[in-house]
């Protein structure tokens, strides 16, 4: 296994971060009045500003423009293509660099690889309609949602209760989902209903996947969900009442919309696993420079060894989450299984990023609880990706199941 980073990836990433530092940043800062503060960054019922949405939709056009918005889709949706390894470094790096809370950066530079921009969801929707689509979504001028969890069925997808019913060359949706990202916003949702109750119960399929425009009548976002410490932001609850579909913007075959849904997971959790590696590096640089600068006792805190121990701790948990995740993204652009390693990857990398930051803003001491650094808005986001796309609880029964069945491929 050779996991040095060619000279064009390293290229590339510096091209993107060139982007931002030049023509994003700027622009942040010339809307300080709006997008520094999240008083200002939300309408009071949590939804973004239209400033902020119509910025935000700019610096996604521009990045798709200059290339960097469709790297990772595939080749057959009009991406660039590139693979689970480079999809890591790049979002290791711009992580690294950037740290939390920017509202142009994240999720707008580079959409999430599996839920928004050209998602591989979409190769199973059938090729004649997604070419109506494609130029919108791969511009960045229209994005999607993936509405799969509901109120009663997050890790248990069995067990929702959204319905799709066949009349004529329709389908009629009814149901409601719930921690649905970019759902406020979005103009066109991968969304997935029981279409075979019996079979959904007996967990054999019975699930299908539809490609839904968020306009249409019977659509609706009701409320924004507000997450730590936020008081705004782009998960919502999306209620469906009699929403018809055509039966052309199936996604996939009737009752195999799990398959479809699954479909480039391993793309996703690496991808926000390689995030997490990013902002654990991120804060422990803020770390390392710190205790070299401040001083107690008439000596740097670097000199004192329980100082060197949380530094030595959170260099071992970040260097043991880089070789993961090397290895796991090799794996999947050799075309191997795996599904244990994903899933150890994901569970390790959220869990680390938290301890990791933890222990910087333990290295602080009170400017570590100050948002100046932004160490603690960082740990609140560190919190939060222990449960979006697979709990470290699911992905440990995902690993020991792979276990005992002799596949995890230790």
């Amino acid at each position: 296994m050779d996991f040095t980073i060619d000279s064009d990836l390293v290229a590339l990433t510096e091209g993107i971060v060139r982007f931002i530092d030049r023509e994003v940043l700027p622009l942040q800062e010339a809307h300080r009045n709006i997008l520094g503060s999240e008083r200002t960054l939300f309408e009071t019922d949590g939804r973004y500003v239209p400033l902020a949405l119509a910025l935000r939709r700019q610096v996604r056009m521009r990045s798709a423009e200059l290339g960097y918005y469709t790297l990772f889709g595939a080749e057959s949706l009009g991406g660039g293509g590139l693979g689970a390894q480079a999809m890591a470094h790049v979002q290791e790096a711009v992580h690294q660099r950037y740290g939390p809370g920017h509202p142009l950066i994240h999720g707008v530079v580079l959409p999430s690889p599996f839920t928004n921009g050209l998602s591989p969801v979409l190769r199973h929707l059938a090729p004649e309609v997604f070419a109506r689509y494609r130029d919108g979504i791969a511009s960045g001028d229209k994005t999607l949602c993936f509405a799969l969890s509901e109120p009663d069925a997050g890790s248990d997808v069995f067990g929702i209760k959204t319905r799709a019913v066949r009349e004529g060359g329709d389908w009629v949706i009814t149901g409601t989902k719930q921690w649905i990202t970019n759902s406020p916003y979005a103009d066109h949702a991968m969304l997935f209903a029981v279409t075979d109750p019996d079979k959904a119960a007996a967990g054999r399929g019975g699930i299908t996947g539809f490609f839904v425009d968020t306009r249409a009548p019977g659509f609706a976002v009701p409320r924004i969900i507000t997450t730590m410490g936020h008081l705004g932001g782009d998960t919502g609850v999306v209620t469906l009442d009699h929403v018809r579909v055509a039966d052309d913007h199936r996604i996939g075959p009737v009752d195999r919309g799990l398959s479809v849904a699954l479909d480039g997971v391993n793309a996703g959790r690496l991808g926000m696993a390689a995030s997490c590696l990013g902002l654990a590096r991120w804060g422990l640089d803020q770390a390392v420079a710190y205790a070299k600068l401040r001083k107690t006792f008439g000596v740097p805190i670097a000199e004192h060894q329980a100082i060197q121990l949380m530094l030595a701790d959170s260099a071992m948990d970040i260097y043991a989450a880089k070789s993961m995740i090397q290895n796991c993204a090799w794996r999947v652009d050799q075309g191997e299984a795996a599904t244990a390693q994903v899933s150890m990857v994901k569970a390790f990398s959220t869990e680390m990023v938290g301890r990791v930051l933890d222990r910087c803003i333990q290295v602080h001491g009170g400017m570590g609880l100050t948002n100046e650094l932004r160490l603690e808005e960082g740990f609140r986001f560190a919190r939060v990706m222990r449960i979006p796309d697979g709990t470290g609880e699911i992905q440990r029964r995902t690993i020991a199941r792979q276990l005992l069945a002799g596949s995890a491929g230790l």
